[in-house]
């Protein structure tokens, strides 16, 4: 059997490496916009197979009065279990806001404020940018501050069977 010259060989194998190491691979990760749609996707979905969203009577989180979400017979309010099993699987943020008045409050969420805590009970800033495609009825996808933190985030409106708005999905990642 004849041989190459290692003359031949070894650049195709330099080119081979060098192609491999500083080619953008889709498969190999996702970029965060990316990773926001597919995560959304996964929330979306396992909200779905708890049943269809309403709003049924009130419930208090984090010392306010605001209405009470389910998910089916699930009720999300102070409810992690939807949240903490999205992120388990995907990392990042995840959030479930209800509609309270002209606010959208936070009744099941994993981020954190300052002192450790869940930030139930915050609200959606009402002069963000956020704010202005969920009363248009449209999803946000984009970077948002989240308490004051960078995030590559989606947000999109949580519809009852009546198709008014409800609340919003939340899935977000930091931007380190």
């Amino acid at each position: 059997m004849k041989t190459k010259p290692a003359y031949l060989i070894i650049p195709a194998i330099i080119a081979l490496i060098a192609t491999l190491t500083f080619m953008p691979s889709a498969n190999l990760a996702q970029t965060l916009p990316e990773k926001v749609r597919t995560s959304m996707d996964l929330l979306k979905s396992e909200a779905a197979k708890l049943g269809a969203p309403k709003v049924e009577g009130t419930d208090t989180v984090a010392g306010k009065e605001v209405p009470a979400i389910y998910f089916g017979k699930t009720k999300i309010n102070n409810n992690f279990d939807l949240v903490d099993d999205v992120v388990k699987q995907v990392g990042g943020t995840v959030t479930i806001f209800v509609k309270s008045g002209d606010d959208y409050v936070r009744v099941a969420t994993n981020v954190k404020k300052d002192d450790g805590s869940r930030a139930i009970g915050t609200i959606l800033d009402p002069k963000g940018k956020v704010i202005v495609d969920i009363r248009d009825n449209k999803a946000f996808y984009g970077e948002a501050p989240i308490l004051g933190k960078p995030y590559i985030t989606g947000y999109d409106p949580i519809r009852d069977s009546a198709n008014n708005v409800i609340g919003i999905y939340y899935v977000g990642y930091l931007v380190e």
